[in-house]
């Protein structure tokens, strides 16, 4: 059983019989005296994908989920399914591209460092590293003496995905991407 104030991102809890994972929790420590302190969750759905934000109070309880975290490897694209290989025992497990959602911009081919969410043997979905490296495949040209301006450009990058990056970055080079704010973290 877990405590609403115990919860954690990437925690797997029990609402209803169904098994959803914490997306995001923020805490709202209210002025006044005697005032509980209250948690806003934002809960994913692992069946449906759905989105559910609670607002909770400390003390409220959950039920654990059974499940198990193996570490995977993202193999490949199988048209809209995208296939994953158990690092440790070799079985593959597919998600198909709307059960990935947004995760979809940070998987290349080879991608280490992936967590999946089982039960039963069956996959419900996945947590991507906090970074990943791409390749800056188009970008506006680099602007001599940018460094030292915080402004930022439109870059895509190797999977589709589009962000903004500092100005002195240019086409073909290698980038570190937060994978839970999207943004640009560093040169790689």
């Amino acid at each position: 059983m877990a405590k609403a104030s115990e919860l954690k991102r990437g925690m797997v809890i029990d609402i209803e019989g169904v098994p959803h994972i914490v997306k995001h929790v923020d805490v709202k420590s209210p002025s006044s005296r005697g005032a509980n302190t209250l948690y806003k969750v934002r809960f994913n759905n692992l069946q449906t994908g759905q989105k559910l934000d609670e607002s909770l109070k400390g003390d409220d309880f959950f039920k654990d989920v059974d499940l198990v975290r193996a570490k995977v490897q993202f193999s490949y694209i199988d048209g809209e399914t995208y296939i994953f290989m158990n690092s440790e025992d070799y079985s593959q497990y597919s998600l198909g591209r709307d059960e990935l959602d947004e995760q979809v911009d940070f998987l290349t081919e080879g991608l280490e460092g992936i967590i999946a969410l089982l039960i039963d043997d069956a996959i419900l979905g996945i947590e991507l590293p906090s970074s990943v490296t791409l390749e800056i495949l188009e970008t506006p040209p680099a602007i001599k003496g940018a460094t030292a301006t915080g402004r930022t450009k439109p870059a895509r990058l190797s999977t589709g995905v589009e962000i903004q990056v500092p100005e002195y970055l240019e086409t073909g080079e290698i980038i570190k991407v937060n994978t839970e704010t999207r943004k640009f973290m560093s040169r790689a």
